[in-house]
């Protein structure tokens, strides 16, 4: 496949930020990634690289390259099992587009495929704990963090100031939703008391992480990082939506939310009293989907990036509705 770049180019580039003059020998787009491209390249010699960047359009809430590498470098230092980070190229002139590069790592990603393993049974729940160790991790990081300083606390509670950027995305497109609506109406009538602040991935699922022969190989895709409520990433791992048919298996398809939610505490991350408020963020994650599911067919639908799977994602908004309301039941029968 094509990578649409001057190779030539590329290659000077590597030669001059990485210090060596291998060759590229193929280019090749990977799966996934409706929002940023990542190519493989591969080598006469030694291990491929991966290049990121940017598709050719995007969505508000999706990070430059330049803050993304950043973010991944940071984590990268704080011991997350993340492919290394290795040079960011600023200049758009090189390939059209900033991207940056990264060490490549084996694995599967795709959960449609994942959860056709005879054997995820096995590997799922363990996987699952390990995840939730991760994010442990990752929320040791509290602001502030200087090499971060593009990182922005929310102004008040970050559960109603997430409530105010969908439904300021909303407006900006005119979407008149009445599930969306009450939802939103709901999630800012009763948004949990804050507790600490902490960096969250922002999309942390299955789909967005690789998995080697049953073992978390690397966490990908950091472009919605950002300064939250760490109950924000268990509660998008939860959404009804990534079981990718596994409806049981309430951690991302692997297992028990019990899994995830012992290796978090496990590895001192810090759980709420009340189990609703777990529930809440896992609504305000379904919430977050069907906004940006309707930005995804609006690329394909307006903005000259026509694509049977941008289209498709507009396509999940009924489920999604669904999943909303039945979410809202659970919770008002909790109170």
């Amino acid at each position: 496949m094509s990578a649409g770049f001057d190779l030539e180019a590329l290659q000077a580039w590597l030669a001059q930020a990485l210090g060596c003059g291998r060759r590229i020998a193929r280019v090749t787009k990977l799966g996934g990634g409706a929002i940023q491209e990542n190519w493989r390249l591969d080598f006469a010699d030694g291990q491929p690289l991966v290049l990121r960047t940017e598709a050719v359009s995007t969505v508000p809430l999706s990070r430059g390259k330049a803050e993304e590498f950043a973010i991944h470098a940071r984590v990268f230092a704080q011991g997350l099992t993340v492919p290394r980070p290795l040079a960011l190229c600023a200049e758009s002139q090189v390939i059209g587009r900033l991207f940056y590069l990264m060490e490549w790592r084996p694995g599967e990603a795709r959960g449609r495929t994942l959860v056709l393993d005879p054997e995820i049974d096995r590997w799922g729940p363990p996987l699952a704990r390990r995840l939730g160790e991760e994010c442990a991790r990752l929320h040791r990081l509290a602001p502030p963090l200087a090499e971060l300083g593009f990182l922005a606390p929310p102004e008040a509670n970050p559960a109603q100031a997430r409530v105010r950027a969908y439904r300021r995305h909303l407006a900006e497109r005119a979407v008149q939703n009445p599930v969306l609506d009450l939802a939103l109406a709901w999630l800012d009538a009763n948004a949990p008391e804050p507790g600490h602040l902490a960096l969250v991935h922002g999309d942390l699922r299955t789909g967005n992480y690789l998995v080697h022969q049953g073992i978390l190989s690397a966490i990908l895709d950091w472009e919605f990082a950002d300064i939250g409520d760490p109950l924000e990433d268990l509660g998008w791992f939860l959404v009804r939506y990534w079981r990718f048919g596994r409806w049981h298996a309430e951690a991302g398809a692997l297992g028990p939310k019990s899994a995830l939610l012992e290796g978090y505490r496990e590895a001192g991350g810090v759980l709420p009293d009340d189990p609703a408020v777990l529930t809440y963020w896992q609504l305000m994650g379904t919430v977050r989907w069907a906004v940006i599911a309707l930005m995804q067919a609006e690329r394909h639908d307006q903005e000259g990036e026509p694509s049977l799977d941008l289209a498709l994602t507009g396509a999940v908004l009924p489920q999604l509705e669904w999943d909303i309301l039945d979410l809202i039941e659970v919770l008002d029968g909790a109170r």
